[in-house]
């Protein structure tokens, strides 16, 4: 019994790079039509966040547009994965606490379920980096990944 539980677990383990990377491409995705809007809008961004009060609404507008954008490109290719995850992670808090806590969990009611789902995931890239198939094993060869 102890050999078949072995041996499950080492197929399970197989096509865990390949999840990784649709989980990366899949959050790219998803933070790209946002990103995209804020840094093309910088100035109507910045009188949405004056508006949630969001401290130094300016200052913040720059920033979050900024590691959103990079954080795209960064995620999708998979380099700096785990250093651009926390920054994106601390992007999501302040969307969970400033515009979507306020309207509860639901995403029905622009809750956070749906900013909570990619804190956690971007908690996974922390954890586990980009996986196999990324730009940090190519380069940086940390084998971490195996």
């Amino acid at each position: 019994m102890r050999d078949f539980i072995g041996e499950f677990r080492v197929l399970l383990s197989y096509p865990q790079n390949i999840v990784i990377l649709l989980a990366r491409f899949a959050i790219a995705y998803g933070f790209s039509l946002p990103a995209l809007v804020k840094i093309q809008n910088l100035e109507s961004t910045t009188v949405w966040f004056e508006s949630l009060g969001i401290p130094f609404a300016q200052f913040a507008a720059y920033m979050v547009s900024g590691i959103e954008v990079i954080g795209i490109i960064l995620i999708f290719l998979g380099l700096f994965t785990r250093y651009i995850s926390i920054l994106l992670s601390c992007v999501m808090l302040g969307a969970i606490l400033f515009v979507h806590l306020p309207h509860g969990y639901s995403v029905e009611g622009n809750g956070i379920e749906i900013p909570f789902y990619y804190f956690l995931f971007l908690m996974i890239f922390t954890t586990f980096g980009a996986g196999k198939y990324s730009m940090d094993q190519l380069l940086f060869k940390a084998g971490c990944y195996e």
